[in-house]
């Protein structure tokens, strides 16, 4: 894990760590970094903070949409649970050890809901009745910025 920031500063480049281990690093960084190409594969460096966008965006989500008391332990392995479930053969395939950015709004939609079933589960939700669908339902309270035209 290169973290530091800017790309400059980063204690290796993607290509620098698949070539030194032939292929098999598990790369993320801090920052943005081209795909690789290496020995006919193409790999797509990871960038952590954007994991950490999904996960506190889900987390929170989960929170309010279940409208829980407490946060328990639980409730952050059920948000990691999450996160994992939504990476696919796909993306480890091309090195990533995360899903992509592009599909932030249904990671943090997944999250949410374990999140929020966590809460329930352990008795810890007041905003009853629960949803049917729980990830439905968080997709709903996502703000989407919709902007209005003016002429």
């Amino acid at each position: 894990m290169a973290l530091s920031n800017p790309t400059s500063q980063s204690e290796c480049t993607a290509e620098e760590a698949y070539t030194w281990s032939q292929g098999h690093a598990i790369f993320a960084s801090g920052s943005p970094f081209d795909p690789v190409e290496y020995n006919g594969k193409l790999y797509l460096p990871g960038q952590v903070l954007l994991l950490y966008t999904s996960m506190i965006n889900g987390f929170g989500l989960g929170l309010v949409i279940s409208s829980a008391i407490r946060v328990y332990d639980e409730m952050l392995l059920a948000a990691s649970k999450a996160l994992a479930e939504q990476v696919t053969k796909e993306n480890l395939d091309k090195g990533l050890i995360y899903p992509p950015f592009s599909n932030i709004i249904k990671i943090s939609g997944h999250i949410a809901a374990n999140v929020a079933a966590k809460a329930y589960e352990l008795g810890l939700a007041t905003r009853l009745p629960r949803p049917d669908i729980l990830v439905k339902y968080a997709e709903s309270c996502m703000y989407t910025p919709n902007y209005r035209s003016f002429r």
